[in-house]
């Protein structure tokens, strides 16, 4: 209710008698009021907006509001934004790289959101309270937009906003040099207002080619925070398989710098940067090993750091646009590894350990194989029912490794027994062989099988593996071929090795527990044969 109204109401009361207030001290009441129960909202983490003071405006506020509670309470804001990313990545299947970049005084000297307030504005007082940048307090954001203008109005905002926000001419021919690729796409992840970079993108002719992530308004369902930036370029990564850039400039920004796998910070006008950056950043950089590179926009501006923790760079460096746009060989399809899970990590550690060998090294190896006939051959080969008595004397029904009896394990000596052994205590009816050399594996041990599954400890090269695989393949033509090791080299197994090729011609799926791109061949102590059965003296 607007003061003028209440004014209006107090003066025709007739049945109470109330004390004379000149219009401007009722403003002042109110606003009190509304100051102090947003407060007062915000030390509780609850939500706060004015409704429309136009009578014919409420009930569509009040509605929209209420639809807009339901929608972040039942559905979380990383889902609305991975389907913001899913829509954005749809028919791009050769993208290899993404370039991930912040908006707001990164690709622009502007800083859109105070242009749009015209002053320093309330976002900066919200961002300083309680609320501080956390997820409510963007969504405490979007509120205020609502109330500062209705749809049309906020558009007109955004037109006049854009008009005066500029690309920096670095960013624009990195950009359109983008638009000639199809293996490179770039978003701009914003915490600010969506619509504005949009509006900047297609003024520039760019906006097929970079889209936008962000929100600022009930319509954009949902906000940006430093933890969405980050999960953006983990899920491209992840998800995705994309190398990922991320630029930035200020501390909202580093979790996604951090994330990336290569970061560059924008250094922009001293009275423009954010005045906490270079502390965040060197903690990052010193605490947490963000390995990052400068960009100086201007280039006149004085850097942040020093070169020995902030390295310069240019945009249009060559060794950086190389890192951009080179083309990246691509697993072979069938690979795969458990890299970066967890249980990986600590089937690996005693594998790698030093002080472990022998037999305490084969029961590590053994346990890794039964991980992969677990997680992998499972997957791979699929999974039958069979009849079996319960514990309690009834007969129901289990699962294990489809074709288990048709299933023929080979332990590739002497580095691939402990593993294979495992294997088969996973698949404890399938027949099991030794072979030292591809002639090992005789006509009877594949015939009338299904799978043969061709167990290594370790592969390097894959030059012995590729034999084994052509032997396989001529005693049987219709087998199906499936390799299973502890750590295969990266190389072997990218498109166009001879080892890939030859799986790729063969149709053999391959299953790791590790991935390595480390090139280093076992030598005496160290090679895994030798410490699997404390024979290192020998070598």
């Amino acid at each position: 209710m607007s003061a003028k109204t209440l004014y209006v109401q107090r003066q025709k009361d007739e049945n109470r008698k109330r004390q004379y207030l000149p219009m401007q001290d009722l403003e002042a009441w109110k606003r009190t009021e509304v100051d102090e129960l947003s407060r007062l909202c915000q030390e509780h983490g609850i939500l706060f907006s004015r409704l429309a003071e136009q009578p014919d405006n409420q009930l569509l506020s009040a509605l929209r509001l209420i639809q807009f509670s339901h929608r972040v309470r039942t559905v979380p804001n990383m889902a609305r934004v991975d389907a913001r990313v899913s829509e954005i990545l749809f028919g791009q299947n050769n993208l290899q790289t993404m370039v991930v970049v912040d908006a707001d005084k990164t690709i622009s000297a502007e800083d859109t959101g105070r242009l749009f307030w015209n002053t320093r504005g309330p976002l900066e007082k919200l961002f300083g309270g309680p609320l501080a940048y956390s997820e409510a307090g963007f969504l405490q954001g979007v509120l205020l937009y609502e109330e500062a203008a209705n749809e049309e109005e906020f558009e007109r905002m955004c037109d006049i906003v854009a008009s005066r926000t500029e690309i920096h001419a670095e960013f624009k021919a990195l950009f359109e040099r983008i638009a000639t690729q199809d293996h490179v796409g770039a978003v701009v992840v914003t915490c600010g207002l969506r619509q504005v970079w949009e509006k900047v993108l297609e003024r520039e002719g760019l906006s097929q080619t970079v889209k936008v992530i962000g929100g600022a308004r009930i319509s954009d369902d949902m906000v940006v925070t430093a933890e969405v930036k980050a999960r953006i370029v983990s899920r491209l990564q992840r998800e995705e398989k994309l190398r990922v850039l991320a630029i930035g400039d200020g501390p909202l920004d580093l979790p996604m710098l951090e994330a990336a796998d290569e970061a560059v910070v924008v250094t922009g006008e001293e009275q423009n940067r954010s005045r906490s950056m270079d502390n965040a950043l060197l903690e990052a950089i010193q605490t947490r090993g963000l390995k990052a590179r400068q960009v100086l926009l201007p280039s006149n501006v004085s850097p942040r750091l020093t070169d020995a923790v902030l390295a310069q760079i240019r945009l249009n460096d060559k060794e950086l646009l190389d890192s951009v746009f080179s083309r990246r060989r691509r697993l072979y399809p069938h690979v795969w590894h458990a890299t970066d899970r967890n249980a990986a990590k600590l089937l690996m550690s005693p594998t790698r350990d030093a002080l472990v060998a022998g037999p305490m090294l084969r029961k590590a190896h053994a346990n890794v194989g039964l991980y992969l006939a677990w997680e992998f051959l499972s997957e791979v080969l699929g999974v039958e029912e069979y009849a079996m008595r319960h514990v309690q004397g009834h007969h129901i029904m289990g699962h294990r490794v489809r074709h288990e009896r048709e299933t023929t394990i080979v332990a590739l000596m002497r580095g691939g027994e402990p593993l294979a052994l495992g294997l088969n205590e996973a698949l404890p009816l399938a027949m099991f062989v030794h072979a030292t050399s591809p002639d090992d594996i005789r006509k009877d041990h594949v015939e009338k099988q299904k799978t043969v599954v061709l167990v290594d400890s370790v592969i390097n090269s894959g030059k012995t593996l590729i034999e084994f695989i052509k032997h396989t393949r001529k005693l049987c033509k219709d087998i199906r071929i499936v390799v299973v090791a502890g750590v295969v080299q990266t190389d072997a197994v990218m498109q166009g090795h001879a080892l890939a090729s030859v799986m790729e011609e063969h149709g053999v799926h391959i299953g790791a527990l590790r991935l390595s791109e480390n090139k280093f061949t076992g030598f005496r102590g160290t090679d895994t044969g030798h410490r699997l059965f404390n024979t290192t003296h020998m070598a």
